[in-house]
């Protein structure tokens, strides 16, 4: 049995009277790649807010053998749990190599963060293209990927990562993905949200699938990818 990163046990969120996460378990093991699929306002972001601490809950998660109750973001950040938000989030009057340094703000090895910052040039060559150009005047699928290099120059232990492929074009959203099996074939363990279904079944180990705040169904990825109710719901497919 692989070492468990993340265990989430009766994971509850509430906006106002609106339970938007009604009691969800959850776990991400040494080298896996798992997703969380559902509808749109199913709960999945808000789980994964919860998880970074940015937003309040109740229940248990645990990261690393450790409640992570009463931790900052930052606090999470330092220990290796890195998230690549939804919406990307990068810094836009800041350069790309700007925002590459940034995801690294908590490390002091300098001369590994620039050898860090080269390696995320060589895996996206667009970034080196446009090293010096402000963020904000990328275009969608290249804040993605600088969203994505700059969680990775915080050279994480868990990574999470929210709808990479939301708004891309289809070339683009190939190329996000191939970085996404890339990710976790270096066993860094990955819990990817993502609307794009069978993208995200394909490429992952397990998978959960979320409705209305609760985990509707769990198993092996290559499973679900061919389980009538979610070929029916998620892959667009008659049953």
């Amino acid at each position: 049995m692989s070492e468990v990163v993340l265990k989430i046990a009766g994971l509850k969120v509430a906006y106002g009277g609106i339970q938007a996460v009604k009691g969800v378990d959850l776990e991400v093991r040494a080298g896996e790649l798992v997703t969380l699929i559902g509808a749109n306002g199913a709960g999945k972001t808000t789980t994964l807010k919860a998880i970074t601490g940015t937003q309040a809950w109740s229940g248990n998660i645990e990261y690393m053998g450790q409640p992570t109750r009463g931790l900052a973001p930052y606090q999470l950040l330092t220990r290796g749990l890195a998230m690549v938000p939804e919406g990307r989030g990068v810094f836009a009057r800041m350069t790309v190599t700007e925002n590459l340094q940034m995801g690294a703000f908590a490390r002091d090895d300098a001369a590994e963060i620039k050898a860090d910052i080269e390696r995320m040039f060589e895996t996206f060559p667009r970034l080196r293209e446009r090293a010096k150009q402000l963020a904000g005047t990328l275009s969608g699928g290249e804040q993605q990927m600088l969203a994505m290099a700059r969680a990775l120059m915080s050279r994480p232990k868990l990574l999470l990562m929210d709808e990479p492929s939301m708004g891309l074009s289809p070339l683009m959203v190939e190329k996000i993905f191939e970085v996404v099996r890339s990710v976790s074939a270096q066993k860094i363990p990955v819990l990817l949200v993502e609307q794009n279904a069978r993208l995200a079944l394909e490429a992952a180990n397990r998978a959960y699938v979320m409705d209305s705040g609760l985990i509707s169904l769990t198993g092996p990825a290559a499973d679900l990818l061919h389980d009538a109710k979610v070929r029916e719901a998620y892959l667009g497919e008659a049953a």
